[in-house]
């Protein structure tokens, strides 16, 4: 039994004497993030629908259009491909280095939509499009669409039918 106990105690010695972090295992390396790729030099990225200047009313489709690259979902890095992301009343200046944030004014559409039913507030708005790689970055050099200026006006006015009451002769 002497032999035992103290073969544990040495042990239990020998361990404590190296600091936690010593015995602790060191934590993977994250994979690095692939570099950014070139898009296609002859690419190009707009908003088919709605058209700058449109005047419209109510929930609307915005379309999207990519020239001489694909559409894929987030994530994929399939060659020459990418995935939209809206831009909705964004006046700051993209990072081209950084992914793209997600929040109410910068959309993302992960899942390679090529269209969005967007309402919007009654006043001026922009749109624009921005081609993000597998892991939401923007393209290097950026493909990004010209801004649309639409105009979202308020509701209609509700129609009221009026009763014709009258005598009969």
């Amino acid at each position: 039994m002497g032999r035992s106990a103290s073969g544990i105690v040495l042990a239990f010695a020998a361990v404590s004497l190296f600091p936690p972090a010593a015995l602790a295992q060191t934590a993977p390396t994250p994979n690095p993030s692939p570099p950014q790729r070139a898009p296609s030099p002859d690419a190009r990225l707009y908003i088919i629908y709605p058209w700058d200047g449109a005047q419209i009313r109510g929930e609307f489709w915005v379309r999207f259009g990519l020239r001489n690259m694909g559409v894929t979902q987030a994530g994929s890095s399939a060659p020459n491909a990418g995935h939209h992301h809206l831009l909705v009343d964004v006046t700051d200046v993209i990072d081209p280095e950084e992914p793209l944030p997600t929040d109410n004014k910068h959309l993302h559409f992960g899942a390679g939509q090529t269209e969005a039913r967007l309402e919007l507030p009654p006043g001026q708005h922009t749109l624009q499009l921005v081609l993000g790689d597998s892991e939401h970055r923007p393209f290097k050099p950026m493909l990004i669409s010209k801004k649309v200026t639409i105009t979202v006006l308020p509701a209609a006015p509700a129609k009221t039918s009026k009763k014709v009451s009258g005598k009969g002769a």
